[in-house]
């Protein structure tokens, strides 16, 4: 006889959901932080340069970040290393304001880092969190 599990899925915890708001939330202000720097707040050169493509790769983990994708939480905590460096080296050779943009470009991937290894850190514990409370509350008293 065939059965149709119907279990509903249980809501994410408030912690989950924090991390997840401030995962998205750094990935677009890089996005915007980049975009904004090279076109606009410190260009290299005048009106704007092509180093603005830089954000394109930042681009594409946003669709898997608002789809919950744990992988996609897991390779962007290794990409944005490459961000943090650029922010760096140019926070500390660049001339104002391109040195307090690196420098905003560092806490954000700071931000960014620690907002995808808690959300995977919690994602992963919550179902064993969930099995051993089953298993704690099925065995009889001893």
């Amino acid at each position: 006889m065939n059965t149709v599990n119907l279990t509903v899925p249980t809501p994410p915890s408030p912690a989950v959901a924090l991390t997840r708001i401030l995962a998205v939330g750094s990935l677009l202000g890089l996005i915007v932080l980049g975009l904004a720097w090279e076109l606009v707040l410190a260009p290299i050169r005048p009106g704007g340069s092509w180093l603005a493509l830089k954000v394109l790769p930042l681009c594409l983990p946003l669709a898997g970040l608002l789809k919950n994708r744990m992988y996609t939480y897991r390779w962007v905590s290794l990409l944005v290393w490459l961000y943090f460096t650029e922010g760096v080296v140019r926070g500390y050779s660049d001339k104002p304001p391109g040195n307090w943009l690196g420098m905003l470009e560092v806490l954000l991937c700071l931000l960014l880092f620690v907002a995808c290894a808690l959300h995977v850190r919690l994602r992963l514990r919550a179902p064993h969190l969930l099995t051993n409370q089953s298993a704690n509350h099925a065995s009889p008293a001893q």
